[in-house]
């Protein structure tokens, strides 16, 4: 016979994924968009466990590699349905599952100076006191993560946990695989700003 669930004052907040997401938060890209791609993954703790109360934020370039200029609330989404109406605002949020998933749908972000295209994503989940920061670098165009100054200052196996994995599309759209694993063995490597 097992007790009772653990009470408020036995864990650890902050619960992030409570109030925090919006309705088609990880709908980025305006509808029928022809760049877009799906970015999907898990985030998972030291153990390999998954982390099921997460929150993942995600930004990103246009494909052309300018910011977006639209601001993610009216009259960019749908107040129906939250999703997009046609402007992109590169910003999107969404919580992890009970098998500590998150997807986005958004649009392949173009090359930014010398850097290779990458979206930015900020991970907030219970136990952290800080959140985290983090890149998604695509893996194409071929051979472009080669001469990126963050990767190529990293050690090969580091920085390839930035990289995410091209999928099989499942869909309309080309989709990639980025898992976000927290600590320990193959721990995602975080930025620190300052």
């Amino acid at each position: 016979m097992s007790g009772p669930g653990p009470t408020p004052s036995q864990t650890i907040g902050p619960f992030h994924g409570y109030a925090l997401p919006f309705p088609g938060g990880g709908d980025v890209a305006p509808a029928g968009h022809p760049d877009t791609i799906t970015v999907h993954g898990r985030v998972l703790d030291g153990a390999g466990a998954p982390v099921p109360d997460a929150l993942v934020e995600v930004w990103g370039p246009g494909p052309d590699g300018s910011p977006p200029t639209a601001g993610g609330g009216p009259p960019c989404r749908d107040p129906r349905t939250g999703g997009p109406t046609g402007c992109f605002t590169g910003f999107g949020r969404v919580p992890t599952d009970a098998d500590g998933h998150w997807s986005v749908r958004t649009l392949r972000p173009g090359r930014r100076g010398e850097n290779a295209p990458y979206l930015s994503l900020c991970v907030f989940a219970r136990g952290l006191t800080h959140h985290l920061f983090t890149r998604v670098y695509l893996p194409e165009p071929a051979g472009a993560t080669a001469t990126d100054p963050l990767l190529a200052s990293l050690p090969a196996a580091r920085g390839a946990t930035l990289i995410a994995r091209a999928e099989p599309p499942t869909g309309p759209h080309p989709g990639y695989r980025f898992d976000i694993r927290l600590q320990g063995e193959g721990e995602t490597v975080f930025l620190e700003f300052t």
